[in-house]
């Protein structure tokens, strides 16, 4: 076929069109094509069947409110509303354009669109579950800050009172009206914390002890690891032991959930608030959370406190011990450690009674500082107690310490040594006192005299716990009535400071300074020393720092009260 054949070629559609009827000449007439059918009218939609598949109920209402459609999401969700009736008629107030209401458990939320010719159309949608979600997801967020805030209070108190307290304060309101919480028995007693909800402004906290055998049966059960369920029991027993003021047994839900520690429950918490608040399984979930991180902010600060009393115990063991009383003498001490925290340090001093009335003393200086000098201290003066009574004068005494110090230190390779101004002391009738005392490597003492000069006592000798034989100094001092004698370590000499920080305080200085305190009781003489040594420093850095003053009290002399302020005496020049 080619183009000639289909020009002015009517395929009988009528979708070409020719300028006349006539054909090329020579071409026989074919039979003619049958029309196309017209197309065919479109079918109605049926629209109730496309709105019933909508997410949304639709109520269609005309220019007079009357419903003339309901869709069959709409009859589900508003069974009042009645098809050819007038809307208003079916008793729904909070049908309001963009309301969100619950309406039989449900909730559903509205949106009004105008139609053509005064209609207009309702939209109502189911979003219970929508808003339960998202309910339940801000329910989750509000719980996680609030654990969350609960975690940064509770990781400060290292004390377990302010711990507790932290405690209960943090549990109301979120948690309770009213928050106990019971540690567990300590020696038989147990101590308690309350928070009570006062108003919107914050809450009364209050705490006191019970005897371990009064607690009540739930609580004994909660500190056992148990968590009681029988709620009634539990409100009871917390209405009848006064932590519920105010508030009878019916009106209140409670619960009591452990607090974990580390073998054992740390404590109890007894949450309760009134019965319209009942505690759903999500809020006792929230308790437990809660009550896991108090268990362990309580678990630290108990374990602090044991800690903390172990160390007081310990330091207190290697704490210089004040001279026991003697006749004729009065004692004065001062101490201060070089490390500010601790309180114990390498000076040690004291004294023990002898049989005859007299009494030894001493006082010296290991070598370093802090724990390990002051363990050090522990050891030496265990020595000198058990020494002392086999032994009585001074030279021998120091001869037999230093060789139980040398069998201690080669024993545990320690190479520690020590200096020390060891002393018998004698009273006299006359209200004198007669010092024997040997000198192993320490600073020579000053004696204080009647007319107020100041003396150094002509006392030397070597190092305890070097060598197996030091030569050991001895020298015997006689003190009148009034007269006063001073040890003291070289953290006093030694103390760095004047104009420009470096230089030390020296002998000099403290001669100078004791010149005219001849008349001072033996603890103001001391903590004389203590203070211009401690002017001299400026809040520097020092060492250890030791006084022992022994002042011939004189005959049916008295013992002086210890004085806070001293008279000033002259100035001391760098």
């Amino acid at each position: 076929m080619t183009a000639t054949d289909v020009r002015d070629w009517d395929p009988g559609d009528g979708r070409i069109s020719t300028p006349g009827t006539a054909r090329a000449p020579g071409r026989p007439a074919g039979p003619a094509l049958p029309a196309l059918a017209r197309d065919r009218a479109p079918s109605p939609v049926d629209w109730s069947e496309v709105v019933e598949h909508f997410r949304e109920g639709l109520v269609v209402c005309d220019a007079r409110g009357v419903v003339r459609h309901l869709s069959p999401v709409a009859e589900r969700l508003l069974p009042e509303v009645v098809a050819d009736e007038p809307l208003a008629t079916a008793g729904l107030p909070e049908l309001t354009a963009g309301a969100q209401f619950t309406h039989h458990g449900r909730r559903l939320r509205t949106r009004l669109v105008s139609l053509s010719g005064g209609r207009c159309c309702w939209y109502v949608e189911d979003v219970t579950e929508s808003v339960t979600r998202a309910d339940a997801l801000l329910a989750e967020r509000a719980r996680s800050a609030f654990l969350a805030v609960v975690g940064e209070k509770l990781g400060n108190p290292l004390h377990p009172d302010r711990a507790a307290a932290a405690v209960v304060r943090l549990a109301v309101p979120t948690l309770a009206e009213v928050a106990v919480l019971v540690l567990a028995p300590r020696s038989g007693r147990a101590r308690w914390w309350r928070a009570t909800r006062a108003d919107d402004e914050g809450h009364a906290v209050d705490s006191g002890v019970l005897a371990a055998v009064d607690l009540p049966a739930a609580i004994a059960e909660g500190l056992d690891g148990a968590e009681p369920h029988a709620v009634d029991w539990l409100v009871e027993q917390a209405v009848e032991a006064g932590w519920l003021p105010g508030l009878a047994a019916a009106d209140v839900t409670a619960r009591v959930v452990p607090l974990p520690g580390r073998d054992a429950p740390a404590g109890v918490l007894l949450v309760a608030r009134p019965a319209t608040r009942w505690y759903e399984p999500d809020d006792v979930d929230l308790v437990r959370a809660f009550a896991a991180r108090a268990g362990a902010a309580l678990t630290t600060a108990l374990l602090y406190r044991d800690q903390a009393e172990v160390a007081d115990t310990l330091q207190a063991s290697l704490l210089p011990v004040e001279p026991a009383e003697a006749a004729g003498v009065q004692w004065g001490t001062a101490y201060r450690p070089a490390q500010a925290g601790l309180r114990i340090g390498g000076d040690f001093y004291g004294s023990h009674r002898l049989a005859d009335g007299g009494s030894v003393f001493f006082l010296g200086d290991v070598s370093g500082k802090g724990v390990e000098a002051a363990v050090f201290t522990g050891q030496l003066r265990q020595c000198l107690q058990a020494l002392h009574r086999v032994e009585s004068q001074p030279a021998r005494l120091l001869k037999l310490l230093n060789d139980a110090l040398l069998e201690t230190t080669q024993a545990h390779g320690q190479g520690r040594f020590a200096t020390i101004v060891l002393g018998v002391v004698r009273p006299h009738r006359d209200g004198g006192l007669t010092l024997t005392m040997a000198g192993g490597g320490h600073l020579p003492p000053l004696v204080l005299r009647g007319g107020g000069t100041v003396e150094p006592v002509p006392l030397s000798g070597m190092l305890i716990g070097v060598v197996p034989d030091p030569r050991i100094g001895e020298v015997t001092v006689r003190l009148a009535p009034g007269e006063t004698c001073l040890l003291y370590s070289d953290g006093v000499t030694e103390a760095r400071g004047g104009r420009r920080g470096d230089e030390q305080f020296g002998t000099d200085r403290l001669v100078t300074a004791l010149t005219g305190c001849h008349r001072m009781p033996a603890p103001a003489l001391a903590e004389r020393v203590e203070q211009i040594t401690c002017d001299w420093l400026a809040h520097g850095d020092h060492d250890d720092i030791a006084v022992l003053v022994l002042r011939a009290a004189g005959p049916g002399a008295r013992p002086a009260r210890h004085l806070h302020a001293v008279p000033e005496t002259r100035e001391i020049r760098p």
